[in-house]
């Protein structure tokens, strides 16, 4: 992977164009921790993208082949490796924008999924391939999924393999727009500039309630929710937007 910031972005690239920037789970390891240390005083959002003609192929199947692990302790290498992918996504303050530049298939779909933007090219295709090699979905596909495509398509997904283009990745929700390839970079460059000007802790206790809420009962959701409500109520982002409105004038967030 590169790793590179720039004006309060930092942009992380799948480097491994001659295998479609499939992982294998030191890789995957890696990036859980890049996304852990993602740090809300410093960025505005960060960036995936692949490099070459493909997002991700997901885990490399040369790897799988090669395992010294049995079932059981395959387990804790899933846990520690993809599953924190997942956990650091979900548990990250600052926004994750996946700028999908070509096919996005088995972990790479679940990285699109577990993303809060997803912008692709109108050639990218997007597949659930882990039953092609026995495998259920991973990397948060399982519960990621389902919330954004619904449970009907995703089993569809998950259980053919099938890839779907762009449109229909678009059409079922799983990415927010589709754009020709080169005008992808622009299509993302417009939302970071709208990401800049949000404040970025504000963006993490939204997340919290999103994903939190997803499946509690409506009684614990509004509860919890009224707990991040009053934890945003206390920031000087909240007093900064109130006295910007106030006063007519655009916010200055930090």
């Amino acid at each position: 992977m590169r790793v590179t910031d720039d004006d309060g972005v930092r942009t992380i690239t799948f480097d491994r164009p001659e295998a479609k920037n499939a992982m294998t789970p030191g890789v995957a390891s890696e990036l859980a921790d890049e996304l852990a240390a993602l740090d809300p005083d410093d960025l505005d959002a960060c960036v995936l993208t692949g490099d070459g003609d493909a997002f991700s192929a997901g885990g490399d199947v040369q790897a799988m082949a090669d395992r010294e692990w049995s079932a059981t302790e395959s387990c804790d290498v899933m846990r520690e490796t993809f599953g924190r992918v997942a956990e650091a996504a979900i548990e990250s303050s600052v926004p994750i924008v996946a700028k999908v530049n070509g096919d996005a298939v088995g972990a790479g779909l679940a990285l699109v999924a577990v993303s809060d933007f997803a912008y692709a090219a109108d050639s990218a295709r997007f597949g659930a391939a882990f039953v092609r090699v026995g495998l259920v979905p991973d990397t948060g596909g399982t519960f990621l999924l389902p919330q954004l495509v619904g449970l009907r398509t995703a089993k569809d997904l998950a259980i053919t393999g099938r890839l779907v283009d762009a449109d229909e990745a678009a059409a079922m929700g799983l990415v927010n727009r589709t754009v020709a390839g080169d005008e992808l970079d622009a299509a993302v460059a417009d939302l970071l500039s709208t990401l800049r000007k949000r404040p970025t802790r504000t963006i993490g206790l939204i997340k919290r309630g999103l994903h939190g809420n997803a499946g509690r009962g409506w009684q614990e959701g509004l509860e919890y929710e009224a707990m991040l409500q009053s934890q945003a109520y206390d920031t000087p982002e909240h007093e900064e937007g109130v006295a910007a409105f106030l006063e007519k004038r655009p916010p200055e967030f930090d």
